[in-house]
């Protein structure tokens, strides 16, 4: 397996270097130089393969030699060993339940196998890895529990200060050990800005080995296109057209369908379901791309300004808007409207969904009302990690799993730091690489 940088397809390097760089020097991202298609045979016979088996078949067809296949089938049967069963809700609709992981969220899958890969790569190195990380609310914890007490390997997890829910700041700041939080007094977009300018500073970079755990890392985005085909074998009529309503943020989790598309599902439409931070929504109808500072929404978790990945996207369509346009629909919800969503969803399915899944039920209704084809929602997180606004909006109590409610008893630990470089990449310097260059 090959991959180049958006900025740059005349260099190429393999997956150990993509895996452990997480960001090209120019600023751009790894992209594989070829999306291989799976046999038309593979696909036709889903339902007779279990999730595992899936998601071993996409890895080794993507990855190709890069990774013996006895060491990738132990990765992937360590990281996938949770379901993502498909909910029929009525209307041709259902729901994709992503929040069986540790985290209680569809991170999980990314963070698991990115962990599996990072390990299997590092080994033999003298150099500990620090990984960074930025998150608007489930990437943190996900990743804290994919590479808590992973040899040779620290993870630091920037969160925007006051911008996440109770519950997911624990899941982020209780672990200890080789996983530290830093509260960053800004939102996830300065959060994200601070980990680019770490990876783009030679400087700090020949000090510390890093590497980032963001779907800016191509890790997080293979093992993404596992649950599209595991949600598509569930169907229980496969032959109609079927679309994806995708809540997105960084766009990580939409660029891993697109990516599925083209190694065969057949996909309809794929549906972008953002909150206000609109940019995709508006770049589908206009063709204008005008990235601006994150607003702090309900749907937390999507509240990002500059999404990443949109240069995958364009990337994936040879940068042409228009042919985008055809296989991409956006549509945008504000608050008042995404409680609106939840309250629908639960008293005409009887099923609580959190506020993205909500977001993602509110585009496929409206989508579907021209459209003559059933629909999927991903449903990126449990309602419980959301208790008080959940709560809130249907007036009635969220059971929460005991994994979650284990953590209102723990300690938080994290550091405040401002949205300045300087002190940040001094902070990691002197934890991770002595007291200055």
């Amino acid at each position: 397996m090959r991959l180049y940088s958006t900025n740059n397809k005349d260099r190429f390097f393999t997956l150990k270097e993509a895996v452990l760089k997480g960001l090209p020097d120019d600023n751009g991202l790894f992209m594989p130089e070829h999306i291989p298609a799976l046999p038309n045979k593979f696909i036709a016979q889903l339902k007779d393969y279990t999730f595992q088996e899936i998601a071993f078949e996409i890895a080794k067809t993507m990855i190709g030699d890069a990774i013996p296949a006895a060491d990738l089938k132990e990765i992937v049967e360590r990281a996938i060993d949770f379901p993502a069963p498909l909910v029929a809700l009525g209307d041709r609709r259902y729901v994709l339940e992503l929040f069986h992981g540790p985290s209680l969220a569809f991170k999980d899958f990314g963070a698991r196998f990115m962990a599996g890969l990072m390990s299997y790569f590092n080994r033999g190195e003298s150099k500990e890895l620090v990984v960074l990380v930025a998150t608007s609310g489930d990437t943190g914890g996900a990743v804290a529990a994919g590479f808590f007490e992973v040899p040779g390997v620290s993870v630091v997890v920037l969160y925007p200060k006051g911008k996440v829910s109770l519950l997911q700041e624990k899941q982020l700041t209780t672990w200890g050990g080789n996983i530290t939080a830093l509260a960053v007094d800004g939102t996830f977009d300065d959060c994200q800005a601070l980990v680019k300018k770490a990876f783009l500073d030679p400087a700090f970079t020949d000090v510390v080995r890093l590497s980032s755990a963001n779907s800016i890392n191509i890790a997080r985005l293979i093992p993404q296109i596992f649950y599209y085909f595991e949600a598509f074998k569930q169907l229980p009529d496969a032959e109609r057209p079927i679309a994806f309503s995708v809540p997105s943020g960084n766009f990580g989790n939409l660029t891993a369908g697109l990516m599925a598309k083209k190694m065969g599902l057949p996909v309809h439409r794929f549906i972008a379901a953002t909150n206000a931070n609109d940019v995709i929504p508006i770049y589908l109808k206009t063709g204008h791309y005008h990235p601006r500072p994150s607003v702090r929404t309900l749907s937390n978790a999507m509240d990002v300004g500059a999404p990443s990945n949109f240069a995958r996207m364009v990337d994936l369509y040879s940068s042409t808007w228009n042919i985008m346009m055809d296989e991409i629909i956006g549509y945008a919800f504000n608050d008042a409207q995404t409680e609106a969503g939840v309250k629908e969803v639960l008293a005409k399915y009887g099923y609580l969904i959190d506020p993205h899944g909500a977001i993602a039920y509110l585009a496929l209704k409206d989508w579907q009302e021209k459209n003559d084809a059933a629909g999927i929602i991903l449903e990126t997180a449990h309602p419980a990690k959301f208790v008080e606004d959940v709560e809130r909006i249907v007036q009635q109590p969220v059971e929460i799993p005991a994994r979650l409610e284990a953590l209102r008893e723990k300690t938080k630990t994290s550091t405040e730091i401002g949205i300045d470089y300087e002190p940040f990449k001094k902070f990691l310097l002197n934890r991770f690489g002595g007291d200055g260059l």
